[in-house]
């Protein structure tokens, strides 16, 4: 088998356990999914790629150039999907100026007030979809303020109504509201696949042991060229979208 993302983060005995115990295996693609793109904001990437701590002096919860590279790669799952006419669901958050609403979140970040609608060098909506891949007329755009997309959201009702089994995820962070949203996704009875160079994290660590506890109980971690060829092969007309129009 092929080394994967998390196999240098993992000891002798911890590659024994994951060998042996049955976790794993392959779930499986479902037949209806929808494409699940998590927080891919200005706030995450920055306004360019460039090393993370230069990104981060502007942008505090930038992940930096990583976060480009994620870029690339979900741009080429939001182009098979629409061109086989998925559902694609954004989210991205929304707080208040004073940002109160961020609950006890405000404790664990000592920069919280310099998350911001935007920079005055660039002007940019911090909160926005990057324009690389921004949504279309016929995408859903969920906003949030927990990690999980699920939380205090409509997402399990608009999955429940376009009769979804099934969600294809990438976004930021890994090791944050990808892995919330993926754990409430494996609680609904949806399967999960995680397109892994379609995520990035802050921390090389983060990123990939992540990536491997998924991979191991909640959904199937597969490289996005096998996803993509898996989009293309789907029937289509399998949706009714939303038209998008006024």
């Amino acid at each position: 088998m092929s080394e994967r993302v998390w196999d240098k983060f993992l000891t002798e005995e911890d590659k024994a356990v994951f060998a042996t115990s049955g976790y794993g295996a392959r779930g499986g693609f479902g037949e209806r999914p929808a494409l699940l793109i998590i927080d891919v904001s200005y706030n995450f990437c920055g306004d360019r790629p460039e090393p993370i701590l230069e990104s981060i002096k502007r942008w505090p919860n930038s992940c930096g150039a990583q976060a480009w590279d994620g870029v690339a790669a979900i741009r080429k799952l939001v182009t098979a999907a629409r061109a086989k006419g998925l559902p694609i669901i954004y989210t991205t958050n929304a707080y208040r100026p004073d940002r109160w609403d961020l609950g006890i979140f405000r404790e664990k970040n000592a920069r919280f007030k310099e998350w911001s609608s935007g920079t005055a060098a660039t002007n940019l909506d911090g909160d926005a979809i990057v324009a690389e891949i921004a949504p279309g007329p016929q995408d859903i755009l969920l906003l949030k303020q927990m990690p999980s997309a699920f939380h205090g959201t409509r997402l399990q009702s608009y999955l429940t109504y376009l009769k979804c089994d099934s969600v294809i995820v990438g976004g930021t962070t890994t090791s944050g509201c990808v892995r919330a949203s993926v754990i409430d996704a494996f609680s609904q009875n949806f399967r999960v696949i995680v397109a892994e160079e379609c995520c990035f994290d802050r921390a090389q660590a983060s990123h990939a042991i992540n990536l491997c506890d998924m991979n191991a109980k909640y959904a199937d971690v597969i490289g996005t060229a096998e996803v993509v060829d898996y989009i293309e092969r789907l029937p289509d007309k399998l949706f009714e979208l939303p038209s998008g129009a006024l």
